[in-house]
């Protein structure tokens, strides 16, 4: 079955469930409810789901008292293995993933004792990024990327399986020489070393970007290529649209190869691009959750969206970006937590040849 298939016949299936599933009420009046959040204190995973709370606290029926427990360790697999082995599905208890989280499942990692195709899913809450290159390389933009045939570029990294495998793969589809230098522990100091002349190409997420390297834009010092894109209601990457201008990496490969992108490479890369930017972070409940306590949590998101509190601070405090619940969502899910056993074996055998890594 192929990954469109797939989607559609799991979207299928979760539709019929919520019609046969009659909907009633449910209170959570003088209860606690506790997120799990697999990330220390501090870090962006931990400051959505702390940011989150503050509405189902508002909106969850009764009221409930909703507090964030931070399970650090094994880069989220830890407290992401414990949620699936312990939460009782009685809607108080409810998991923060994100990519990091996610990727490991995606790679087969041993460790991974979580399984997305249980989870319940609530919300969804996307990111976008744009990457760029140096001026000083005189390349103008995509339609001349051929003049850097040649050249190796230099590229800060995270890690070879951290979130920077997007542009790993992205990169490659592009045809560029990219040399991924691995240790960096943010996107911020990749940056700097951008700035610094250190490296040749970047990306930021659309907050840093927009913040901290649209100015090295202006200044004639970094030229956008592409930004990674949204997917639509329908399922298709789409132009980001805090980036209307910039195309998305599908058309960035057409603009640099004249046809469209498709392939098991291609398939491989887009399970992480979604998994790493369109559905970056998601909020999920365990296993067995039954339909009326789905309900009330995404209709808990839907009230949160039209709150005026939520409505002011959520630029600051989350990012651009719409969380995305319901239908919708669940196709954003779907496509985040699925990869043909065809891509991950692809991904798992380059990353071993080219990386040495051991999954």
């Amino acid at each position: 079955m192929d990954r469109r298939s797939f989607i559609k016949g799991s979207l299928a299936a979760t539709v019929g469930t919520a019609i046969s599933s009659p909907a009633f009420a449910r209170s959570f009046a003088g209860q606690s409810v506790t997120i799990t959040v697999p990330f220390g204190v501090g870090g962006g995973s931990d400051l959505w789901g702390r940011f989150l709370a503050i509405f189902l606290q508002k909106y969850l029926p009764g009221n409930p008292v909703v507090i964030v427990k931070n399970v650090p360790g094994g880069g989220s697999v830890s407290g992401a293995n414990l949620f699936a082995a312990t939460a009782k599905p009685d809607g108080l208890n409810i998991l923060v993933s994100s990519g990091s989280t996610q990727f490991p499942f995606l790679l087969g990692e041993k460790r991974v004792k979580y399984d997305y195709s249980k989870l319940k899913f609530v919300l969804a809450g996307p990111t976008g990024g744009v990457a760029y290159i140096s001026s000083k390389l005189g390349c103008a933009g995509l339609s001349e990327l051929g003049k850097l045939n040649g050249t190796t570029l230099h590229f800060a990294s995270q890690g070879i399986t951290s979130l920077d495998m997007v542009p790993l793969l992205g990169f490659r589809l592009l045809g560029l020489d990219v040399k991924h230098v691995i240790g960096f522990p943010g996107r911020g100091e990749g940056r700097l070393g951008f700035e610094r002349g250190e490296f040749t190409i970047d990306y930021q997420t659309t907050t840093a970007y927009l913040r901290n390297s649209l100015p090295l834009v202006k200044r004639g010092e970094a030229i956008p290529l592409f930004a990674w894109g949204m997917i639509d209601k329908d399922g298709k990457l789409v132009r980001d649209p805090n980036f209307p201008v910039l195309p998305t990496i599908e058309e960035a490969y057409q603009i640099v190869h004249g046809k469209k992108p498709a392939g098991i490479e291609w398939d491989a890369f887009m399970s992480f691009l979604i998994s790493g930017f369109p559905a970056q972070k998601l909020l999920l409940l365990p296993d067995g959750t039954s339909p009326d306590i789905i309900e009330a949590y995404r209709k808990a998101i839907r009230d949160m969206r039209n709150d005026p509190e939520y409505l002011s601070k959520r630029d600051e405090m989350i990012g651009e970006y719409e969380q995305v619940t319901d239908l919708e969502g669940e196709t954003l899910f779907k496509q985040a937590t699925h990869i043909s056993p065809e891509a991950r074996e692809w991904v798992r055998d380059f990353l071993a040849k080219s990386y040495d890594a051991a999954l």
